[in-house]
């Protein structure tokens, strides 16, 4: 084995380099480090901002698990909604960008990527608004054109009635078509050699047999990438929830993350909210460490077949 370079001028360049990685370093121990030790250290303590803290041990974690109401109903919404998630952000924007990526003219489908951008820049706040007063609202557009086809005993007071506010919020986004997961799974399809496009057409291999054979395969780092941001995003987001449904009617609509924010800042039970976002954070990462695993990107699938 070769022995490493030590010399001066070496040692300089990876002084100079450590250098200049120490600022980031230090905002990522100040900004996000600390505060996920400091979560873990006082979820074992029972306070309020401004008053001393006694210690509980594990007594935060053990209410929430056995003795709190709205945990496994709360934790039944998330994993439906994220699976829910997972789904349509799986298929739908893949769907969209394949057809776009099929168009013949370059010009048209720049076109058509900006149009899906666009949506990205309005503030996430104001579509949900948009959604509760335009289309879920008694007099909303969901209701008006059930009117309008003469189907009146379908309307309802979607996000009040619990029996349709879950799957409200399921179909909030339709149809699902999100800008960033299009532009993704489109760079994905850019990237296949044209080689594979015309040896597939050689071989008869063409249309939906090809998606399904040859595009979807090498599209697995995309797939993987939209996966794991899907999951972190449905297991700790709960900023929709908030603004249509408050987690109602009842707990219809609670989810984990919305219960933690209520305990913290409305109920100042703050060692208990940190026990909530540890268990969290436990959920998120073994998931995500899950999908590392065993969700092989188009890279994996090459190298394996090779």
């Amino acid at each position: 084995m070769k022995p490493p370079d030590l010399s001066p001028s070496r040692l300089r360049f990876a002084a100079s380099c450590h250098a200049l990685l120490l600022p980031s370093v230090l905002l990522l121990l100040t900004f996000i480090y600390l505060p996920v030790v400091w979560a873990f250290l006082k979820s074992l303590y029972e306070f309020e901002v401004g008053s001393p803290a006694r210690f509980v041990g594990f007594a935060n974690y053990l209410e929430y698990l056995v003795n709190d109401p709205p945990t496994w109903p709360s934790v039944f919404n998330m994993f439906l909604l994220t699976a829910v998630g997972v789904f349509v952000r799986l298929s739908f924007p893949l769907i969209v960008a394949k057809l776009i990526h099929s168009l013949p003219y370059e010009r048209t489908r720049y076109l058509y990527r900006i149009a899906f951008l666009v949506p990205i820049v309005v503030p996430g706040v104001a579509v949900q608004l948009l959604w509760s007063r335009m289309i879920y609202a008694d007099y909303g557009l969901l209701n008006e054109f059930l009117r309008v086809v003469g189907m009146d005993g379908w309307t309802h007071s979607w996000l009040n009635d619990p029996q349709t506010a879950l799957v409200a919020l399921m179909c909030f986004g339709f149809p699902f078509a999100g800008g960033f997961e299009v532009l993704i799974y489109y760079a994905g399809l850019s990237a296949i050699p044209e080689s594979v496009n015309e040896a597939a057409a050689l071989e008869g291999c063409t249309g939906v047999s090809k998606f399904l054979r040859i595009d979807v395969p090498l599209v697995l780092s995309q797939l993987k990438l939209i996966l794991v941001l899907t999951v972190i995003g449905g297991i700790q987001g709960f900023e929709g929830i908030l603004v249509l449904t408050q987690g109602g009617p009842g707990f219809e609509t609670m989810v984990p993350g919305l219960w933690m924010y209520y305990n913290a800042f409305s109920f100042q039970r703050m060692g208990y909210a940190c026990a909530i976002g540890v268990l969290l954070f436990v959920a998120i990462l073994g998931l995500t460490l899950l999908n590392l695993r065993y969700f092989r990107s188009a890279e994996e699938v090459q190298g394996g077949a090779t």
